[in-house]
Order: C-alpha cells, then structure tokens, then sequence
C-alpha cells in the first residue's frame, strides 16, 4: 500500500495556503471513472465554497499504446476478451454518467488513442496558468461525448484554442521533446509511490482517496483533511 504523498519539484513552488484547500488528481484522460470522478470533484469543491487548489498529474492506462493508437474492437478483444463481454459494464457507465451531466456515447468511439500528448497539453496549461480542470474538462467531453481522437494534434489545438492556449505554443509544445520527458518523469513518480489505477485524489498531501469517490465522500474528506481532529499530522489513512 502506498503512502499517502506525492511530491514534485513543483511541490513548493505550488505549495497552498494553509487555509486553501489542495487537491492533486492523478487520472488519464481516457478513463471514464476519471471523467466521472471529475465531475464529482467540481461538485464537492462547489459545495465546500473555500479557496482551493487543483493540480492534475498524468497517469497512461495504457503505456505502451502505439503513438497511431489502437482501434477499439481490437483495443477490447485484446484487453478484456470482446467488446460483448462489456456492453453491461458501458450500459452502466452511460447510466451513471447521466446522473453526473455526463452524455458518454461509446458508439462513436472508434479507436483508443494514446493520450501522452494530451497530458502534454495539460502541462502546457498548467505552465501557462489556465484553469486545467476546466481543460481536463474538455478533452474528456470531446472524447466520451464527441467521439474526438485526442491524440490528433488538430483536435488537441482546437480543444487547447477553446481553453485559452495559443495553437502557436501547442505545437510549440508538442514539437519540444521537452514536455514529453516532463510528462513521463511525472508519470513514474506516481507510479513509484504506488498508484496503480486511476482516478485518486490527493487532499492537503494528507488523505489519499482512490477511485471515483461520491461528491458526499469527497465532501467529508475534505472536512477530514482541513478540519479533522488529526490534522497536524503528517499521514493520515488511505481512503478507498
């Protein structure tokens, strides 16, 4: 099991007020749990009214996914059998997202892409000091919701364009070897503290919450995090 920190060379650079509530995401921008557990966050942090900060790291589902990506029946065969084998689970899927304001449409998904390039594009705008959820947001909606292939670079500045990034930068940014190598260096860390699935929550560098928590989990987390009796300490427990 592993502990409840994650640190970056960025850590005290971003570090948060005491009074600012910090939470770090680590998610894949091809994970539907992510897509949900985001929105649950948005909700749970409206509800909390207080400051907050939000830092997103990058977390690949599928690392070795080719650079062209994979198309999807093949995706499913070789992961999980065949694509009937799952229809329940995405059925489901759909159910829950309506619930979130989420309009996943498996239909129009026809391959499964890699998505380094657009956590490449999140560090951009982390670099340039747009809202990263609100990006996050966007590239998750225009694949489970559009279809969108967001290892396409012309999908990638039309989606940075509309979050505020200068297309000029985006293909500075994914010509730069750079951003790659920050990205992956960012992606082994979290895997060297543990985490082996997405979407986990990182609060106040205190609680660690896996998987797709409810607003209402989120929301007593956070009270935990800022205001629980065991505050001071360093580690507090794993939230599952």
């Amino acid at each position: 099991m592993m502990s409840p920190e994650l640190t970056t060379p960025l850590d005290s650079e971003h570090a948060a007020s005491p009074a600012t509530l910090q939470v770090d995401v680590i998610a894949d921008l091809i994970c539907p749990w992510c897509y949900l557990g985001k929105r649950r966050l948005d909700d749970a942090l409206a509800a909390v009214h207080g400051p907050s900060l939000v830092r997103w790291y990058p977390f690949q589902i599928n690392p070795a996914m080719p650079v062209s990506g994979m198309a999807l029946d093949e995706y499913l065969e070789k992961r999980f059998g065949s694509t009937e084998k799952l229809q329940s689970a995405m059925d489901e899927l759909t159910l829950i997202g309506k619930a979130e304001g989420i309009n996943f449409d498996f239909d129009k998904l026809e391959r499964v892409p890699n998505s380094l390039d657009a956590h490449r594009l999140m560090k951009l705008g982390e670099t340039e000091e747009i809202s990263t959820s609100d990006l996050a947001e966007n590239i998750l909606s225009g694949f489970f919701e559009r279809g969108l292939d967001i290892a396409d670079r012309d999908v990638l500045i039309d989606i940075g364009g509309g979050s505020g990034l200068s297309p000029t930068e985006i293909n500075k940014t994914l010509d730069n070897d750079l951003s790659r190598r920050v990205v992956l260096s960012q992606e082994a860390h979290v895997r060297q503290r543990g985490v082996t699935g997405v979407p986990d929550f990182l609060i106040n560098k205190r609680l660690f919450a896996i998987g797709a928590q409810s607003t209402e989990s989120l929301v007593n987390i956070f009270d935990r995090a800022m205001f629980g009796e065991e505050s001071d300490l360093p580690v507090s427990p794993i939230v599952h």
